[in-house]
């Protein structure tokens, strides 16, 4: 039997737990049975958190915190690597990624336990990095508020990145932080066809709100980066340029790309996906992509994986450089201010 392709949600099967000792095979027989195994309802789990701050010390990345209210997200991205996270949970990177939420109730609260250590040293935060911290569950929970709230209180730095327009709900916060240079918002647009948005992002922010966001954090003074990505030969590749002079019309002050890499799970989530969504491109698709990485979907090779190599890596290479040069010249966003942060954890500072 053919399987319905589901609307709503990114993934169109869960991939067996590789930490789990046996499989079954939970394929469905009719459409009913598929009704029920994929039903539209979330399931929010609370888990209780060690700690918030998790080290990156990848050299794509630079050294810096990462640090995310929630795992797993409702947004649905297909092509999400944080997919692959899912697993560590006992849950499949697949669907249960998008409809087993767990959060973190006490996240604001370890935070601040840990900001107080006499010997914690501060570098910059992202928040979210592996999932989106302003996914719908943000509204019900409002756990990125709260921990927006003890950075303030700590006159702590810290990046966001997110595709949803419910950033703008902390507004007060943002502007009030910006003007103290301890926020950055990057905000992630990966295509400008609002039907392609909905097939590779099916819970996230529309086109013409993500681009509106952009303008209303710029006007409100607060330094917005753009991470056009991922690009995905075949797909979104050619839409870069026009992509980049979108938003630095609405205000954005810089911009980022990465080519997608289907690394794990992903790999067979999206190839599932893109042959129902897309049959007559997959193939087209999959072999670009590949293009990009050696000859696979996947690269986890520092200094490559992000940018990819060969042929079309180079050419979309070459149009982020000519974005830049058209539309960023002029532009820029100043560094973060760590002084703050330091003198309010030691006041001895304020001596000298």
């Amino acid at each position: 039997m053919k399987e319905p392709f589901r609307k709503g949600r990114g993934a169109q099967i869960n991939t067996p737990n590789p930490y789990h000792e046996h499989h079954s095979d939970e394929s469905p027989e009719t459409p009913d049975d598929w009704e029920d195994l994929y039903e539209l309802r979330t399931e929010f789990i609370e888990v209780h958190p060690k700690t918030m701050l998790n080290k990156v010390d990848s050299p794509d990345i630079g050294l810096c915190y990462s640090m995310n209210p929630y795992q797993g997200c409702e947004h649905g991205c297909v092509y999400c690597y944080a997919r692959n996270t899912h697993t560590y949970w006992g849950y499949s990177a697949g669907v249960d990624f998008e409809q087993k939420i767990l959060i973190k109730k006490a996240a604001a609260a370890v935070l601040d336990a840990e900001l107080r250590k006499p010997k914690y040293e501060p570098l910059p935060i992202m928040l979210a990095g592996n999932t989106d911290c302003y996914q719908p569950a943000e509204r019900q929970f409002g756990i990125t508020r709260q921990i927006l709230e003890v950075l303030w209180k700590h006159k702590h730095p810290v990046g966001l990145i997110t595709k949803n327009s419910l950033v703008l709900r902390d507004l007060d916060l943002l502007r009030e932080m910006a003007a103290l240079r301890l926020v950055k918002v990057s905000i992630s647009v990966t295509t400008l066809n609002e039907e392609l948005r909905r097939f590779l992002e099916p819970r996230t922010a529309s086109v013409n709100s993500r681009l509106h966001t952009v303008e209303t954090l710029a006007a409100a003074g607060i330094p917005v980066n753009v991470m056009l990505a991922p690009i995905i030969p075949g797909l979104n590749d050619h839409e870069l340029l026009d992509m980049a002079e979108q938003v630095s019309k609405r205000g954005a002050s810089s911009i980022g790309y990465q080519i997608v890499r289907l690394n794990g799970d992903v790999a067979a989530i999206f190839e599932d996906w893109i042959r129902k969504a897309m049959p007559d491109r997959a193939d087209r698709v999959l072999n670009r992509i590949r293009d990009c990485h050696g000859g696979n979907l996947n690269d986890s090779r520092f200094g490559t994986r992000m940018k990819g190599e060969g042929n079309i890596a180079d050419i979309i290479r070459q149009q982020y450089q000519l974005a830049k040069r058209l539309h960023f010249k002029e532009k820029s966003i100043e560094p973060y201010d760590f002084e703050l942060f330091k003198s309010l954890k030691n006041p001895q500072m304020k001596l000298f």
